[in-house]
């Protein structure tokens, strides 16, 4: 038999705030309205109440959240030693911008509603950004194995709901001769973008890593930099391009005021790899270079490398690669093309030998084929 929904308290009124979220009110006959501030069916919730009922006030300190609830869980997580040592800073910022959403509509759900459907919910409702939602998931699949490892979860409700599969776009699109010509055009030598543009395609750097890289990192002409990303460390010997590039900057008193090359013009201090993206993506637009972008240098990088025979460690090491599975993309792509280019060749020379051209055919006066032996 079904349990009997559990009777509200006497004197005690749902209702809904300005923006749609509920809030409990205490109000026995015309008296005054109370607001209970901790969460509904928690003990603090309940003695709350009663001291409403009993004309007592109610603390105005908020509360923390009410134990066994997503906002709790996600509270303990960022406390915990995977949390400080194993994320990465970018990391973190990423899924406590990921969380900040959630929390919002969903902080205080208990845990025992934290099912698959939900999860699965919570990828739909994300479905139009296909990133955004796998990101969503990343982030809930992390929480969610920490939680049943720590005893807070007794099984994952994240296992077997899949990432939305992204469509086949060839990623970033490349960089084209013209448009790093149009660049350097727009901005010369001794602008900020510049000094970016050149850091991008001598080096390899991803975005993260550039906005880290500075004057520490370089030693005795090479680059030495532990990437953000997997913390492998790229060392390599700076392009002479990278170094015009760099001595070509105003000097005044605070040529480079912070660690880094690429920092904020109005506090001198190092930008974020957010806000280089956002930057550097309008330093495009100006120079009329249309819907590229700094990883697409990157890319351009790595297939002049290939092109010029690097092989898949030599690749690896320059990239912050591991296993030569990236490597392997562009070597393969240059070997191709380098297989294309050599049939192309022959196919020319064939041609001008005149190897299956239709008059050295075998054939009699009326243009049939006459069979040899």
């Amino acid at each position: 038999m079904d349990a009997m929904p559990r009777p509200r308290f006497p004197h005690l009124h749902r209702e809904l705030t300005r923006h749609r979220k509920p809030k409990w009110i205490v109000r026995v006959g015309h008296g005054p309205r109370t607001r209970l501030l901790a969460s509904y069916g928690t003990p603090e919730f309940e003695a709350e109440y009663h001291a409403a009922v009993a004309g007592k006030p109610v603390s105005g300190v908020p509360r923390g959240p009410a134990k066994q609830t997503l906002q709790w869980l996600w509270d303990l997580h960022r406390k915990s030693s995977y949390w400080t040592t194993t994320l990465k800073n970018a990391t973190r910022r990423q899924r406590e911008n990921i969380m900040v959403h959630a929390l919002k509509n969903a902080g205080e759900m208990p845990l025992t509603a934290l099912t698959k459907a939900v999860m699965i919910q919570g990828r739909e409702d994300r479905a139009a950004t296909p990133s955004q939602a796998n990101n969503f998931l990343n982030t809930m699949r992390t929480l969610c194995r920490w939680a049943v490892e720590h005893g807070h979860l007794t099984e994952d409700p994240t296992l077997g709901v899949k990432d939305i599969a992204r469509p086949k776009s060839g990623g970033f699109p490349v960089w084209t001769e013209e448009e790093i010509a149009k660049f350097k055009a727009r901005w010369p030598l001794g602008t900020r973008e510049r000094l970016a543009f050149e850091i991008y395609l001598t080096t390899g750097l991803r975005r993260g890593d550039v906005a880290r890289f500075g004057p520490a990192h370089c030693k005795d002409g090479w680059l030495r930099i532990e990437t953000e990303k997997n913390g492998e460390i790229v060392e390599q010997e700076i392009d002479p391009d990278l170094t015009a590039a760099i001595d070509s900057m105003p000097a005044p008193k605070h040529r480079f005021p912070t660690t880094t090359f690429i920092s904020n013009l109005q506090n001198g201090k190092p930008m974020r790899k957010e806000a280089i993206g956002t930057w550097f993506a309008e330093a495009c637009k100006e120079a009329k270079v249309y819907g590229k972008s700094a990883h697409g240098i990157r890319k351009a990088s790595a297939e002049a490398l290939a092109e010029q025979g690097a092989t898949v460690k030599e690749m690896d090491s320059v990239f912050g690669w591991r296993g030569g599975r990236m490597a392997m993309h562009y070597t393969d792509k240059a070997d191709r093309k380098k297989l294309a280019q050599a049939a192309a060749a022959k196919r020319r020379s064939a041609r001008e030998a005149g190897v299956g051209s239709a008059e050295n055919s075998p054939t009699t006066s009326n243009g049939v084929e006459t069979p040899t032996p």
